[in-house]
């Protein structure tokens, strides 16, 4: 079992498996965001198992493609757009890609800079 607030540092490769740990295990994505750093970008997933939950945090660099795990888990593409069409960050397999049209939105990727 993990503390509520452990942040387990992941890498791109390392999403897929853990996602796939995380549905074995009857859970729940709860949420996918990202946020900005110098030189690329914090993306956090948590997962719920049983009311617990799991953290994971990618640190990539600008233009690290990260595979998409709407397959593993549906729901997971609303998030994804949105951290591709706010933050740039490329996302690879999105089973319903909005191809950067999920918000109506003058700036192209307005939290990239």
């Amino acid at each position: 079992m993990s503390d509520l607030y452990e942040i387990v540092p992941i890498t791109p490769e390392q999403l897929p498996i853990v996602a796939m740990e995380k549905k074995a295990q009857g859970g729940r994505l709860v949420q996918i965001c990202a946020t900005r750093r110098p030189n690329g970008y914090e993306v956090l997933y948590s997962f719920d198992v049983e009311t617990q939950l799991y953290n994971y945090r990618l640190d990539i660099d600008e233009g690290v493609e990260v595979a998409s795990i709407s397959e593993i888990f549906p729901p997971a593409f609303l998030y994804e757009n949105e951290v591709s069409e706010l933050f740039g960050v490329p996302i690879k397999g999105i089973s319903i890609d909005f191809q950067g049209k999920l918000y109506r939105i003058e700036a192209t990727t307005p939290f990239k800079d």
